[in-house]
């Protein structure tokens, strides 16, 4: 496991109380019956300045959230509409979760505590508010294994029993509930724009422009305000979609409330890893025309960011939003050869090349059964580093585009550390996640979850 950074010291903030009254309700928390400790991550606490709480304060501040002294006095539920499915729903809104506390990390960003779980809101139409304890983990998982493999994701920060028997029908009823706290960069989402846009708030929509680009982008408006945060969110959600196809993971539901404008990924619900280059894999169940399958992600999150740029249409002109949205397919291009070359270990050699060593990759993953996990083990650094169980595939004529192009790519990466010796890549599908619930739900056996956990960080150590 990696060692903890260095503790930094805890910088309160309350920045988001600018905006106004407007874009979010203030709210109180369950009253849980139980608050037992399954998850704190004092990677991420040691950043913000929270690692050397006791477990008997952690608890009081993320599962009784008892403010945290400096930060917010009393939680807020933010506003937001949004596409669903393509289908827009203007009565939405944090239903089950609030931003809790707002700070500074080590790196001087803006950083929100929001939670998932934590009661009812306004926004909870027929919802509990709650969270299966079974959900929790899996968002824990999820963006362990995604922050290990560079994508840029929130962070789960705690995970806490809560000891209520909540009723779902997507799993075994009653089942055990929780609340989630994830530490991002931000919680402002295309659709808080939307909702201005919707109302004609001119006013609002220039304090949320200004907000964004002030606080998660460290600049000042300049004469195209909207303009200008819209490229922002392109290049980076173009970003975003390319790192999720390299990590060869399907979100499962991208609408315009799930994207967040710094392109920080997530609210992990249906998501799952592909195990094979399946274009057409999906993750939600509910998702039957696979909208937002493995290979439609860049799709969908690029008709999300075109919602955005309607919305601020609001304050700006067509002359000024189109520009910066027509460059979306660019950064995705530059971005998937950053992300493929990055997971594989190799030089660039130019932007001719590099995408054509993409297209390669793909065509060889998507024409042959090796699991991707396996392929960017085995070909860490541009070079087969023995014997693997893939072999007969890699000579096979689905990888020749691949094995004529790979030869000519330099090594980026170290290969010291024990990881790239053992006989198996760390992944985290499915099967996987269902064998680390099983003995928690059947006898609170959390041993394979705290393994799992340990081996994602000593793989993202590897990687680094």
């Amino acid at each position: 496991m990696v060692d903890a950074p260095q503790q930094s010291r805890f910088r309160p903030e309350t920045t988001i109380l600018s905006l106004g009254d407007g874009f979010f309700d203030p709210v109180q928390a369950a009253n849980f019956p139980q608050t037992i400790l399954r998850f704190r991550n004092d990677r991420a606490a040691a950043e913000i300045g929270l690692a050397s709480l006791t477990d008997e304060e952690w608890i009081r501040h993320f599962g009784r959230f008892e403010p945290l002294p400096g930060s917010l006095c009393e939680p807020l539920a933010l506003r937001y509409h949004g596409h669903q499915f393509r289908v827009y729903n203007p009565d939405i809104g944090d239903g089950r979760g609030f931003t809790f506390a707002q700070m500074r990390d080590d790196r001087g960003r803006l950083m929100d505590l929001g939670t998932k779980g934590s009661g009812q809101t306004p926004y909870s139409r027929f919802g509990d508010g709650r969270l299966t304890l079974k959900g929790g983990v899996r968002e824990v998982l999820a963006t362990e294994m995604l922050e290990a493999l560079g994508v840029d994701t929130s962070r789960s920060f705690s995970l806490i029993e809560t000891g209520e028997a909540l009723h779902r029908g997507d799993e075994p009823s009653p089942t055990r509930s929780s609340v989630l706290v994830r530490l991002s960069h931000g919680h402002i989402r295309i659709g808080a724009f939307q909702r201005q846009a919707a109302y004609r708030d001119e006013a609002a929509m220039q304090r949320l422009i200004a907000y964004s680009l002030r606080n998660l982008y460290g600049e000042e408006p300049g004469n195209q305000p909207a303009a200008q945060l819209l490229s922002h969110v392109v290049g980076r959600t173009a970003t975003l979609a390319a790192s999720y196809m390299a990590a060869g993971f399907v979100h499962g539901v991208l609408n315009s409330d799930n994207i967040n404008v710094t392109g920080e990924s997530f609210d992990y619900g249906p998501w799952r890893f592909t195990p094979r280059w399946e274009p057409g894999f999906t993750a939600a169940y509910f998702d039957h025309q696979g909208l937002y399958c493995f290979g439609r992600q860049a799709q969908a999150i690029h008709w999300d960011v075109v919602q955005l740029a309607i919305a601020l249409r609001l304050v700006a002109s067509a002359e000024e939003v189109a520009p910066p949205l027509d460059e979306f397919p660019a950064h995705y291009e530059a971005a998937m050869a950053q992300a493929m070359l990055g997971r594989l270990g190799v030089r660039p050699q130019g932007e001719q090349a590099d995408v054509a060593l993409v297209a390669a990759i793909e065509q060889a993953l998507a024409n042959s059964p090796v699991e991707i996990d396996r392929f960017f083990f085995d070909w860490r650094g541009g070079a087969r580093r023995g014997p693997s169980p893939a072999d007969p595939i890699y000579s096979a004529p689905a990888f020749e585009a691949f094995s004529q192009q790979i030869g000519s790519y330099e090594s980026a990466v170290q290969l010291s550390h024990p990881y790239w010796s053992d006989e198996t890549p760390c992944s985290m599908h499915i099967d996987e996640v269902e064998a680390i619930w099983a003995p928690i739900a059947e006898r609170d056996d959390w041993s394979a979850f705290d393994a799992k956990v340990a081996a994602v960080r000593r793989m993202g150590a590897a990687m680094t």
